[in-house]
């Protein structure tokens, strides 16, 4: 389910932002779904498919009736996988996609936005916010002003999220990526 909405909500950032919410999200997901459904899905069974469909309608349905986060500027990355060297004395290249990324042009920079599909919160310690930091500030221009996740199952609203400073967010990061 996470990826069948993750995949209709990314197509978003490429559209005119007039143009964004002219399809519904649930038709869009519709299509998408086609491609994960049944024994493709990993589903065992039609009862277990559909609780997991209806569960990705119902977050699409939460963004069409609050999509006020997807409905300004964005920046696209541009690079297919956004990479750079993390350590090029460790051999260490750090890579990821970066669910959304909200332009704010009144200070030209951006904020980081993170669809989640699952069910808990994202725990405190997690590396997820600083390594997209890290990448967001070494694969396009603009200076990086804030972060937030959108927990699409339960929140209206985006959660802000302090982001750690690039140096200790490159420490961290570093220190597991030698540890692996």
């Amino acid at each position: 389910v996470g990826s069948a909405v993750h995949e209709v909500l990314e197509s978003l950032s490429v559209m005119p932002k007039q143009t964004r919410f002219a399809e519904s999200l649930i038709a869009k997901f519709e299509k998408v779904w086609s491609k994960v459904s049944g024994k493709n899905g990993g589903f065992t069974s039609d009862d277990s498919e559909y609780k997991y469909k209806t569960r990705g309608q119902e977050m699409l349905r939460r963004v069409m009736n609050n999509s006020g986060p997807l409905q300004g500027l964005t920046v696209k990355i541009q690079m297919d996988l956004p990479y750079f060297w993390l350590s090029e004395e460790d051999n260490i290249i750090l890579c990821g996609k970066v669910d959304w990324l909200e332009y704010l042009p009144e200070a030209d920079g951006v904020r980081i936005v993170d669809f989640k599909t699952g069910r808990g919160r994202e725990h405190e310690e997690s590396l997820q916010l600083p390594i997209y930091h890290l990448l967001v500030d070494h694969c396009q221009k603009r200076k990086v002003l804030g972060a937030s996740y959108w927990y699409l199952e339960t929140d209206d609203n985006l959660t802000d999220k302090e982001l750690p400073e690039l140096q200790e967010a490159e420490r961290r990061v570093l220190e597991v990526a030698r540890k692996v």
